[in-house]
């Protein structure tokens, strides 16, 4: 059983129970955009190794990461398939987005952001899996499950890769402004639910 302890102190809020009731009513939709954070997830990784090559430990433990994200996208697929669900093109939630909008332009606070913010949304997929788990049917529970290991995991890849290459108390520095911004994103409102939206609102 993974250890949820340290997700659940890193991040200023747990999901809201509207989030989870409104998951519920949009089953096709939470796969397909589980789904598509999943390719979403190896892109970043894949460009991250792109991007900076001069550092060994960032590529192996993101190479790993891709390779993941990408078997994860199987997976999610091949539920859809099985259940008759189509994969039309969506348009994707406003969290990610909004995150991104927090990293700094120059290296190499760039990196160190950019870091921080993979290891918020990969903590926060993890503590949805886990709120997800206890309500879904028994293929989508034992399915989600399984899938807290490994991103959990990469949630710790990623903030001790940010440390290992940040400045001496950049972390504790930049680290609280993005987990408010984060919690800002998950209590708000958002139209259209999505894996990462915030909770549902008036149109």
């Amino acid at each position: 059983m993974t250890d949820l302890a340290p997700i659940q102190a890193f991040l200023l809020c747990a999901t809201p129970r509207a989030w989870v009731d409104w998951a519920l009513q949009h089953p096709d939709t939470l796969l397909i955009d589980h789904a598509n954070c999943e390719k979403k997830a190896a892109s970043t990784a894949l460009n991250l190794m792109y991007r900076y090559v001069e550092h060994h430990e960032l590529l192996h433990k993101l190479s790993r990461l891709a390779r993941e994200e990408l078997r994860h996208f199987e997976q999610v697929i091949a539920i859809m398939r099985a259940r008759d669900i189509d994969y039309p093109q969506i348009a994707a939630s406003r969290y990610a987005g909004e995150l991104r909008k927090q990293v700094r332009s120059q290296e190499p606070g760039r990196l160190v952001d950019t870091l921080l913010i993979g290891a918020i949304i990969e903590a926060r997929s993890c503590e949805r899996f886990a709120a997800l788990a206890p309500v879904l049917d028994e293929q989508l529970a034992d399915f989600y499950s399984s899938l807290l290991k490994s991103e959990s995991r990469h949630f710790m890849d990623y903030l001790q890769l940010a440390r290992k290459l940040a400045a001496p108390g950049e972390v504790e520095q930049r680290l609280p402004l993005l987990l408010q911004r984060e919690r800002e994103l998950i209590e708000s409102t958002d139209q259209e639910f999505r894996f990462h939206s915030g909770v549902p609102g008036g149109r």
